[in-house]
């Protein structure tokens, strides 16, 4: 009996990973991975355990003929911020107020790949509650609300702040991280550019 169980429970496991291995290749395509392919890998133990007979683990390939490898042991960091994003964006398509935390989920990557992180991000965000640390302006641009977090170390003491950024301060502050800390009128309008479109996009997604 305890066989059979676990024979049910392993085909119903290998249909979800193949699904899920699909859903997560098109998104890693969309994050600027275009020949990246995700896949979990379900095989079988000997002895039945309270689990079943099955062991899971995620693999990825980063090339066209590369070799799919375990992903904790193989990605890059910017490669595994985006899987773990991708992850998120389809476990969480039918969550409701949840609330997620994302710590730098944009370490090592930039440009294309930092907007569209931004995007799937806001996405998130329509129906639940989205926490994002991130040093990247594309990324930013995309909240609905930017505060900025400062550490002031003195003689004898380390202390932080936390701010809102609104109007004004908010193009300021994406025109700092796009340009470093010059403060000048082509990075304010380069920023202002960015935060107008992306804002526009969220209200779309609404």
């Amino acid at each position: 009996e305890v066989w059979r169980i676990a024979g049910e429970l392993s085909a119903a496991r290998g249909r979800a990973a193949r699904r899920l291995g699909e859903s997560v290749t098109a998104e890693l395509r969309g994050l600027a991975m275009a020949k990246a392919v995700f896949s979990a890998s379900v095989s079988q133990v000997a002895v039945p355990g309270k689990l079943g007979v099955d062991v899971v683990e995620f693999l990825l390939s980063v090339g066209a003929s590369g070799e799919a490898r375990p992903v904790a042991s193989s990605a890059s960091g910017g490669e595994l911020s985006r899987v773990m994003l991708a992850l998120e964006v389809i476990l969480s398509s039918n969550s409701r107020g949840v609330t997620l935390v994302f710590d730098e989920v944009d370490a090592g990557v930039g440009g294309r790949a930092a907007v569209e992180i931004g995007r799937r991000l806001a996405r998130l965000a329509v129906h639940n509650q989205v926490i994002v640390v991130t040093h990247l302006p594309q990324v930013a641009a995309y909240a609905d609300a930017h505060w900025h977090v400062s550490k002031d170390v003195g003689d004898s003491s380390v202390s932080s702040g936390v701010v809102e950024l609104t109007g004004d301060a908010r193009v300021a502050e994406l025109s700092r991280m796009l340009a470093g800390l010059e403060d000048t009128e082509t990075g304010r309008a380069h920023a202002q550019e960015l935060l107008d479109k992306a804002q526009a996009e969220v209200a779309d997604f609404r």
